[in-house]
């Protein structure tokens, strides 16, 4: 226990460190996420995935996105998957609807494809079409993610995880407007399963965006998820 008491400690100071080399000049804003998951085995090979995103946010007075995402992955080997569907996403302003995003995605996900010690890492990479209903454009990104969990015991099924996500917009439209790395997610969580084929997770995001000729924003989440396999 000694021996993981330092890592911890410089774990759990991850957020202050962000929060240390944030531009003063740049937005702040305090948000709650909120994620259930849904996976299900069809087969061998087939699995299918629902996912639903509820944010909220106090510049935005409440809730301002419901992402609801539809996903049928194929199983290449035993840590590598193939997933392709469809991500439903109104956007709100203060509770009221403002504008309606429709979006492709495709991933290759790969699942606990390196061990450290106790930490298994785990990595994604998503590509994404958007569109817009009544702007004019498909906008593309690319959003690599990798993550890294540590048991608190030796085949303990309770860890803290440690994720880190890049957003980059491939080309410009009337709504996507940096081209390049527009914003960056890491997270500091506790995972832990709540019941038979249920598993929650609690922890802090820090979301920066990147924004041209502007400030650049930082929100600090609450994040809660809950995760069903079947």
């Amino acid at each position: 226990m000694r021996s993981i008491r330092p890592c911890l400690s410089s774990i759990a100071a991850l957020p202050l460190l962000w929060a240390a080399t944030t531009p003063a000049h740049a937005s702040e804003d305090e948000q709650l996420w909120t994620t259930a998951n849904a996976t299900v085995k069809l087969g061998d090979h087939w699995r299918l995935s629902q996912e639903i995103v509820a944010r909220f946010s106090d510049d935005r007075q409440g809730l301002y996105e419901i992402e609801s995402n539809s996903l049928v992955g194929y199983k290449l080997s035993k840590v590598v998957t193939i997933w392709a569907g469809y991500t439903h996403d109104p956007q709100y302003a203060g509770g009221d609807f403002t504008v309606m995003e429709h979006r492709g995605r495709q991933q290759l996900t790969f699942d606990n494809i390196a061990k450290i010690g106790r930490v298994s890492i785990s990595a994604r990479m998503r590509m994404e079409e958007r569109w817009r209903e009544g702007v004019d454009g498909t906008a593309w990104r690319l959003r690599p993610y990798v993550k890294l969990a540590m048991p608190f015991r030796e085949g303990g099924k309770t860890a803290l995880v440690l994720s880190h996500e890049s957003f980059f917009d491939l080309n410009k439209t009337n709504f996507q407007r940096v081209q390049g790395e527009e914003r960056m997610r890491n997270l500091i969580a506790i995972t832990t399963p709540v019941a038979k084929n249920v598993n929650a997770e609690i922890g802090y995001l820090h979301q920066h965006g990147f924004r041209r000729h502007a400030d650049d924003s930082n929100d600090h989440v609450a994040s809660f998820a809950l995760s069903f396999s079947f």
